[in-house]
């Protein structure tokens, strides 16, 4: 099950063309272009007539034209035109759903339409701000996004999984603060006196710092992580800061779509650092990646009667678990039907 009235990342602006790309997200299968004027369509990737896949179609003018009999469908997803005969039979239509393009990346809305309107899709501004640099990768992790999610708030891994690049001690030999507000949870670890780790020393010339990152879970999608390195005894304000953007898009119930940005307000325009950066980052992504896919397995085998084993550092994992839960059960009550009532005999 997903939380369907979100909004999610589902590709990078850059990806989005006049050829059908296709993507599969909250175990649907969804077809994108651009039309004419730039802007973004997203319809159900099933032609109503033998359902064929309109991403192995093409895009004519603003419509998108099945590649089997040629039924050509518009933007809202009504289909315009039936080479064979004059008569559009009145269910050839396909779902079309909203979407957002901003800062780099387009967001769909894949829950009740009408909702999506009433909804902001999450600030990441740094994606595009030219105060900021940043580097970005894309993705498909072989787990569930639950499990992303629990990476992500908590981060006493890296000390392990990431000990060559970004983790060390400092990370989980500091306890976190979590705070709760709406559908956010905030984790918060500060790790004051300590050696930053061998890739944030080449990035920021400190080798001993205050450090500290805060993981803010949007749920049902989105971690932004605001970290940074300053000299000892420093303000947050006055370090090196960074913004870790994490949007987690579910593909089906055991696959995920990662989207990453790594972006910085120092050295901005430094091409070698970006380069760093990039191919640093790309192999935690990876390291993340394959142990995430061997946990799946393992999850996938666990007997039922042996749940997770928690601790203190996975307070905000735990509280993001029964928010998650909430949200699912509050979507599956709103599309519950009403009881009926039963007159008295």
């Amino acid at each position: 099950m997903f939380v369907r009235n979100a909004w999610y990342v589902i590709a990078q602006s850059e990806e989005i063309v006049r050829v059908p790309l296709k993507r599969t997200v909250l175990g649907d299968d969804v077809v994108l272009f651009r039309k004419t004027d730039g802007t973004i369509a997203a319809l159900d990737d099933r032609c109503a007539h033998r359902a064929y896949p309109l991403s192995e179609g093409r895009v004519v003018g603003d419509n998108i034209q099945c590649g089997y009999h040629g039924f050509e469908y518009n933007c809202a997803g009504v289909c315009v035109r039936v080479p064979a005969q004059a008569r559009i039979p009145e269910r050839a239509v396909v779902t079309s759903y909203p979407t957002v393009e901003s800062h780099r990346w387009v967001w769909i809305w894949m829950g009740d339409a009408d909702l999506a309107a009433t909804v902001e899709v999450p600030d990441t501004h740094w994606m595009t701000d030219p105060a900021w640099d940043r580097v970005t990768h894309q993705r498909l992790f072989e787990c569930s996004a639950d499990l992303i999610h629990d990476n992500l708030l908590d981060l006493t891994h890296e000390g392990f999984l990431h000990e060559s690049t970004i983790g060390d001690e400092a990370v989980y030999e500091n306890g976190i603060t979590v705070e709760v507000d709406g559908n956010t949870v905030s984790v918060d670890r500060w790790m004051p006196e300590c050696h930053p780790s061998s890739l944030f020393e080449t990035a920021t010339g400190l080798s001993l710092a205050d450090r500290w990152h805060t993981t803010v879970f949007q749920l049902p999608s989105l971690h932004v992580i605001h970290a940074g390195v300053v000299e000892v005894g420093g303000r947050r304000e006055d370090g090196h800061l960074l913004r870790v953007l994490n949007a987690i898009t579910p593909a089906t119930e055991n696959t995920a779509w990662y989207f990453y940005a790594f972006c910085r307000d120092f050295s901005v325009g430094d091409t070698a650092l970006n380069e760093l950066l990039a191919e640093s980052l790309g192999g935690v992504l990876a390291e993340d990646s394959d142990a995430l896919a061997f946990q799946q397995v393992k999850m996938d085998s666990r007997p039922a009667n042996l749940p997770d084993v928690l601790i203190a550092q996975d307070a905000g994992v735990a509280k993001a678990r029964r928010m998650m839960k909430q949200l699912l059960a509050a979507e599956a009550r709103a599309q519950s039907p009403a009881p009926q009532k039963v007159a008295a005999p």
